[in-house]
């Protein structure tokens, strides 16, 4: 396997993303000191298809679920997590505790994507994008997770141009995303011409 680079990484992709509202009971456990946001009892839950390009200095597939918490403004903590790449996934684990594992993926035209275990199926998605932005806007927020048993907050920075899009999912109900099986997200989009900076900037 070759070996993963140094933090932070440099990224190219297109992704399309989902939000959804879910019972605070009904989600997954989340890593120690982090405390999900919430609204009423429901918690804002991210999902995210994305094409890593090979312009950046990785190119593979991923899927990925995250719930909004508390912090130093934008947070989430990523729960599931999947790719198909040994690269990726090692140093997700090492660099930043993310839980990444891997999985084969389907991605028809940047608009429909399959994720699928050894084991089983997991989703299946559908996206239409709209009107979009003609700029490309940044997000500064940060990936809370734990590592090697401390909790580690991770700094990202993501520039893209976002379009709203409509969203067809289709979740298995005994996977591991079970808790988003028969909801609908309440907003989604896609994003090209994505730039992203993952982890800290050596000191």
């Amino acid at each position: 396997m070759t070996e993963y680079p140094p933090e932070p990484w440099h990224l190219a992709a297109d992704a399309c993303i989902s939000i959804w509202r879910v019972p605070v009971d009904e989600l997954p456990a989340l890593p120690d000191g982090a405390e999900p946001l919430l609204l009423g009892n429901q918690a804002a839950v991210f999902t995210a298809w994305i094409d890593y390009l090979a312009s950046g200095q990785l190119s593979y597939h991923e899927l990925l679920s995250c719930v909004a918490v508390r912090g130093r403004g934008l947070a989430a903590s990523i729960t599931d997590i999947w790719v198909d790449s040994e690269v990726s996934r090692a140093g997700g684990r090492e660099l930043w505790g993310i839980p990444k594992e891997l999985a084969a993926f389907t991605f028809t035209g940047g608009r429909t994507f399959t994720a699928a275990t050894s084991d089983d199926w997991i989703a299946t998605a559908a996206f239409t994008p709209r009107v979009g932005l003609p700029i490309a806007l940044p997000v500064r927020f940060e990936i809370a997770q734990t590592r090697n048993g401390s909790p580690l907050r991770t700094p990202v920075e993501w520039r893209g141009k976002p379009r709203a899009a409509a969203a067809d999912w289709s979740v298995n109900p005994a996977g591991p995303l079970a808790c988003l099986a028969g909801k609908r997200p309440v907003a989604s989009a896609a994003l090209g011409a994505t730039k992203l900076r993952f982890g800290s900037c050596p000191r």
